[in-house]
């Protein structure tokens, strides 16, 4: 992955720079005012990384020690990692083994009797398919959570994901469709979550900074309740909301590249591409692949070979369950077969918006050839 950045956003750095206000200010206000109407969602929190908004949305939705909170395994381990941070207990579900996305059966499977929240995951980019797991979830009264970090850009049933969750929380990572460098947004329809996640963000001071800049004499400082560091500043939110206004040329390139690879490696057999689900599109934020049994070789030498000619792939998504952080791990009824098998056997190839057609034949030829196949 390269992020595709260029004159515009050195335009904004540079006019942020000039102003002289860098921390959080207008222009984090700003692109909260832009995201949440591109997101078609109420209200958008501005943070520090994605993992900081998913650590807001966890609180304010009320989550806390005691609590069972289900999430797939096959994530990112900040997404585990966020709930353990609020001292409740995550619940490992497994996951579609076409999608990598969790589906209703595999949350059904993993509720306990304490479960108070649901993150789902749009892996790679591939939507959820959210509705069904609301309806199982508004049924017990508990809370869903979309972990959309890796999906600006992806759709679900015509609008954007994200939108029907109760809360979702958003990567500006420099590896993701649009990027910030560092950063994270939480979206939500709930005025009093917003308001409570804004307040949290800044050590819960009862006046933004940016509004006590402003001022001629300050008011006293006041933190209603212990807060955090985790906002945004105005450098990383225009660099933003250039990428935002840009996003739906960035996701029709990669979809385009995406298109080219299944073109030119579904001949191959033992090789099965990530594609759209039926019920949404992608942004194709990663294009991963799974190494059958099969192939000609298994994906452990497939990434040798193609390490060994120069290009960069890596595993697919990883299993948190594994990991020695969540050796004591819990995940109720559930197995978790598809998520060990999709870690096991899956690679993403390279894509970003800058790879032409002679980079991309490069990467085909060389999967042709180890599969055995002459170009």
């Amino acid at each position: 992955m390269e992020p595709w950045l260029g004159d515009k956003e050195a335009r904004a750095v540079a006019d942020v720079l000039a102003s002289g206000l860098l921390s959080q200010g207008p222009k984090v206000r700003e692109f909260e005012a832009r995201f949440s109407a591109s997101q078609e969602v109420r209200h958008a929190v501005a943070t520090s990384s994605s993992t900081t908004a998913l650590h807001l949305a966890l609180i304010v939705a009320g989550i806390g020690p005691g609590d069972d909170v289900v999430v797939p395994s096959l994530a990112f381990i900040a997404t585990a990692n966020a709930v353990t941070y609020i001292g409740a207990r995550p619940v490992f579900c497994d996951v579609d083994p076409a999608t990598g996305t969790v589906t209703a059966a595999t949350v059904r499977a993993a509720l306990t009797l304490d479960t108070r929240a649901v993150i789902v995951v749009d892996q790679a980019g591939v939507p959820v398919d959210l509705d069904p797991v609301r309806e199982l979830c508004d049924r017990h009264e508990i809370t869903v959570i979309e972990d959309a970090g890796c999906a600006v850009g992806s759709e679900y049933k015509g609008r954007p994901v994200g939108s029907g969750a109760d809360i979702s929380v958003w990567s500006f990572h420099q590896d993701n469709v649009l990027t910030t460098g560092e950063g994270g947004m939480l979206t939500t329809h709930r005025a009093d979550w917003a308001a409570r996640a804004r307040s949290l963000r800044g050590h819960s001071l009862n006046v933004p900074a940016a509004d006590r800049r402003g001022s001629r004499i300050a008011a006293p400082e006041v933190y209603v309740e212990v807060g955090f560091d985790y906002q945004m500043t105005d450098l990383q939110a225009t660099v933003g909301i250039v990428q935002l206004g840009r996003l739906g040329e960035i996701v029709a390139r990669r979809r385009e590249i995406a298109a080219k690879y299944e073109a030119g490696l579904s001949g191959l057999a033992g090789l099965r591409f990530v594609t759209d689900p039926p019920y949404g599109t992608a942004n194709f934020q990663s294009f991963w692949v799974e190494v059958l049994p099969d192939f000609a070789i298994d994906r452990e030498e497939l990434l040798a070979r193609l390490a060994d000619a120069g290009i960069s792939a890596r595993r697919g998504a990883m299993a948190a369950h594994r990991q020695p952080a969540y050796r004591w791990r819990e995940t109720g009824n559930a197995g978790l077969q598809n998520t060990e098998r999709l870690t096991d056997r899956t690679l993403v190839l390279p894509i970003f918006h800058g790879l032409d057609n002679v980079g991309l034949n490069r990467v085909m030829n060389s999967v042709r050839a180890a599969a055995g196949v002459r170009r």
